[in-house]
């Protein structure tokens, strides 16, 4: 009896698969953890893009609108999470560390983001999902079509898992974990390392709030049920007007709804580009931490006289604003502000933003307020 030769295990899948599975690999592992590393620079904006869409599931289902609720005080901590989750997973789909536990909770993830997505998208909900934070705006259906694509991915990964090999990388993941959840709670305490928003330090106000540069626009018009698009209105009235199209949108104001008021004085906003403002942010006197606000005191007192001006901007009612004045002994104009500006304009409450002839020269959380001589060298 000729003995038989053992046959070596039959490899399953044709190298060229395998080498487009290795690719996915690195841009699904990539974009995820580019995706998170931007939202955690800036969790307290993806807490309130969290908190917006709870806030609509709520609106939409009311039967389930306590639970969604009860989630909202809880959505920072939420948020920081799932950004976590991102650069975490990323990291271990790249270096391999247990794959296939990796892959499944990947798809379970851009699932959950697809469902969002999506949700905006139909019913045009939440016109920005917040998907890469401030850095990169998506319109709804461009957002879903991108999570439709990395679900496909993951799911032709997923196919060839069994050829991935784990390997004992837990150290470069727990490491991500570390290093990511600390920006995080920097960010928190101190502000974005990063700030991409259009009220950053250095950004002019009053340019952001113009075009820059002609806005442009093609008409779609129809005629005898066809279509025609055109760069000018025409002047010819069989034409009936059915879409504009803006052909330049990067042109548009990055600001469009910046203002300050106040009841009894009317619009200050063209005054807050003149000379230099020290604006005292405090979106909700009732919630703030009391501890900070000496800092703050101390300030104000420290500028008078000096050419920086010092004013309390606020969302809150006159009765608030005019108890937390008395309480704290900020003896300083206040005005008004819209409360979804200034949660743009500062993510901590309260915090300190300077303004020099509408250019902004600081902007400071209240766990470091800044002292008389920072404000004054920052708008020399």
């Amino acid at each position: 009896m000729n003995a038989i030769t053992p046959q070596p295990p039959v490899k399953t899948g044709t190298p060229t698969m395998l080498t487009v599975a290795r690719i996915a690999r690195v841009l699904v592992g990539l974009l995820f953890i580019l995706s998170g590393l931007i939202k955690m620079n800036d969790p307290v904006g993806t807490q309130i893009k969290m908190t917006e869409y709870f806030e609509v599931f709520a609106e939409d289902l009311p039967v389930l609108a306590g639970f969604f609720h009860a989630f909202i005080p809880y959505m920072l901590y939420f948020s920081v999470f799932m950004c976590a989750a991102e650069v975490v997973l990323g990291v271990a789909l790249l270096v391999s560390y247990r794959p296939k536990l990796t892959t499944w909770l990947l798809l379970l993830l851009v699932g959950f983001f697809t469902f969002l997505t999506f949700y905006s998208a139909y019913f045009n909900k939440v016109t920005d999902c917040g998907c890469f934070g401030e850095a990169l705006k998506l319109k709804p259906w461009t957002s879903f079509t991108k999570d439709v694509i990395l679900m496909v991915l993951i799911l032709f990964i997923i196919g060839h898992r069994n050829r991935m090999k784990s390997r004992k990388t837990g150290w470069a993941v727990f490491l991500s974990f570390v290093l990511s959840v600390g920006l995080g709670v920097w960010a928190i305490q101190y502000l974005s390392p990063l700030d991409m928003l259009p009220y950053a330090v250095g950004k002019s106000i009053p340019v952001q709030m113009k075009p820059s540069e002609p806005i442009r626009f093609s008409y779609i018009m129809t005629k005898d049920g066809k279509e025609y698009e055109m760069d000018k209105y025409p002047t010819d009235t069989t034409y009936k007007f059915k879409e504009m199209i803006t052909l330049n949108e990067s042109a548009k104001p990055k600001i469009t709804d910046y203002r300050i008021w106040s009841d009894t004085e009317g619009d200050f906003t063209e005054q807050s580009f003149q000379g230099n403002k020290l604006f005292i942010i405090v979106k909700d006197p009732a919630t703030i931490d009391a501890g900070t606000v000496p800092a703050i005191r101390t300030l104000v007192n420290d500028l008078k006289g000096t050419t920086v001006t010092p004013l309390l901007l606020t969302s809150a009612s006159d009765e608030a604003v005019n108890a937390f004045k008395k309480e704290f002994l900020l003896d300083i104009p206040a005005y008004k502000g819209d409360a979804t500006v200034l949660k743009t304009i500062m993510r901590a409450d309260p915090g300190t933003w300077l303004l020099s002839n509408g250019v902004v020269r600081g902007k400071w959380h209240n766990n470091r307020t800044p002292d008389k001589a920072e404000v004054l060298e920052a708008v020399k």
